[in-house]
């Protein structure tokens, strides 16, 4: 069974940073691409960042671009999520997700889910 737990979220001041973890069990973690989403109240689930399967290539949406890095350590079965500069509005629930694939193959090519941890960033 897959289990995908984040932590990390908080409340911050805008300008702040915060990094987020996923901890993944029961995948064969360095064979999967994982990624960062996140959901506004009211808002449709939305694309963060990805990265393959070795951390050798990550994907970014544009409004987190230079801003929020992803990395993973195979090791420790866990993705990171460095948030820089924050706004307010990224204000959300930040969800983990895994692959069964390899590589980044599009924001739709995920198949297990974390429940979320949530981000406050105040004005």
């Amino acid at each position: 069974q897959v289990r995908l737990v984040e932590s990390g979220g908080g409340l911050v001041q805008a300008g702040g940073s915060l990094r987020l973890s996923c901890a993944a069990s029961g995948l064969t973690f360095s064979s999967a691409a994982m990624g960062w989403f996140r959901q506004a109240p009211g808002k449709e689930r939305e694309f963060v960042a990805a990265i393959n399967w070795s951390g050798s290539s990550t994907y970014y949406a544009d409004a987190v671009k230079g801003r929020f890095t992803i990395s993973r350590a195979n090791a420790k079965n866990a993705v990171y999520l460095q948030m820089n500069s924050l706004k307010p509005e990224d204000t959300a629930v930040y969800y983990c997700a895994a692959s069964s694939q390899l590589r980044f193959r599009g924001e739709t090519a995920f198949d297990y889910w974390g429940q979320g941890t949530q981000v406050t960033v105040s004005s």
